[in-house]
């Protein structure tokens, strides 16, 4: 049976346009088959395990106004890619089964690299924060633009989604607990 690749283009501000391709364990051929030629090419699936290609694979190539750039990820569980543009930092923050990477916007270099204990749910930023939110399931973090933790909660519920509403981080669980941090401190709102 043939692997399914699934594919997303997004368009961030400044002229990046970001296409992601993934698929799930053992699967890497069928989404490195499209590759794109030009601009250089990283593989940093061996941040994640030692043998990456047994794993589920992404690929994202970057367009931007310098030059295209694509970077190879890998994955413990079947996940899709998602990212972040943060401008001020000339970052592509991006996340990917348990692992969150800080890429240069423009270049594609990786500048910094997180793990979680568990499975990324969300990324979330605003011009207002002087860091990215890293939702993971069962912790949130807040990443300096060095990639170095300001700041984790450990929760006792799984966490299935986080949004920034009103100047609050909100969480929802999986068993319906809504809970409110100041997503510049991770302190607990009333």
């Amino acid at each position: 049976m043939p692997a399914e690749v699934r594919h997303r283009v997004v368009a961030f501000p400044g002229g990046l346009r970001a296409s992601f391709r993934w698929a799930g364990s053992g699967e890497g051929a069928a989404v490195f088959a499209l590759t794109e030629a030009g601009g250089p090419l990283t593989d940093l699936g061996e941040l994640v395990v030692p043998d990456p290609d047994h794993r589920c694979r992404a690929e994202l190539r970057v367009e931007t106004p310098a030059g295209p750039w694509t970077v190879r990820l890998a994955s413990t569980i079947s996940d899709e890619p998602r990212g972040l543009l943060w401008d001020t930092e000339g970052l592509l923050v991006v996340a990917y089964g348990f692992h969150c990477y800080g890429l240069g916007a423009r270049t594609g270099e990786l500048r910094w690299s997180h793990r979680s204990g568990s499975p990324v749910v969300d990324l979330l930023g605003s011009p207002r924060l002087p860091h990215v939110i890293l939702q993971a399931e069962i912790e949130t973090f807040a990443l300096e633009p060095s990639g170095e933790v300001a700041w984790r909660v450990a929760h006792s519920d799984v966490v299935a989604a986080a949004e920034l509403v009103g100047g609050q981080l909100v969480l929802s669980s999986f068993t319906g607990q809504v809970r409110a941090l100041d997503p510049g401190t991770g302190r607990g709102v009333a």
